[in-house]
């Protein structure tokens, strides 16, 4: 299962990369448009936009792919039996023994894909998030997306507005 959303996400971040990328003359069969050739060799400002998009989406894809590594490696620590496999070696956080000692143990754990999360579940029903993604993962995917879509977005409003086609 991981390793099929894993690659979905390396195709969805090569897609992302080739759409935010995408201008005339840029796929294959066509001739390649060099760039910069306006005034004095400077980039407009819907390249540099498009450009911004392929680097915001490529941080959000890279961040999303980093946390997405940490919640395998918990499911592969978790799912390893064994000696010293109960409880879950991913869900013994601060206050685990508190817990086990008034009688809540861990009994089961969940992943989420959307936010990142490998959370435990104890047996009063109550589950909370293990820490094994870093905190900053889900903002900087998020946010990244958001800035690579608004880039795209202004660099074709950019690239159509008044002035277009003026170096």
């Amino acid at each position: 299962m991981a390793l099929w959303v894993l690659g979905g996400l390396v195709v969805l971040v090569v897609v992302t990369g080739v759409l935010a990328g995408r201008d005339d003359g840029t796929y294959a069969g066509r001739p390649v448009v060099v760039r910069g050739g306006g005034r004095g060799g400077r980039w407009s400002g819907a390249d540099r936009l498009r450009g911004a998009a392929v680097v915001a989406g490529l941080v959000a894809g890279g961040s999303y792919l980093l946390g997405l590594a940490a919640v395998g490696l918990a499911v592969l620590d978790a799912a390893d039996g064994g000696t010293d496999s109960a409880p879950y070696r991913p869900c013994r956080t601060e206050g685990w023994l508190e817990r086990s000692a008034r009688g809540i143990e861990i009994v089961d754990y969940s992943v989420r894909y959307l936010p990142l999360a490998f959370r435990c579940e104890t047996s009063d029903g109550g589950r909370y998030d293990s820490g094994e993604v870093p905190g900053w993962v889900n903002p900087v995917a998020v946010g990244g997306a958001l800035l690579a879509a608004g880039c795209r977005g202004a660099a074709v409003f950019a690239a159509s507005g008044p002035g277009a086609g003026e170096s």
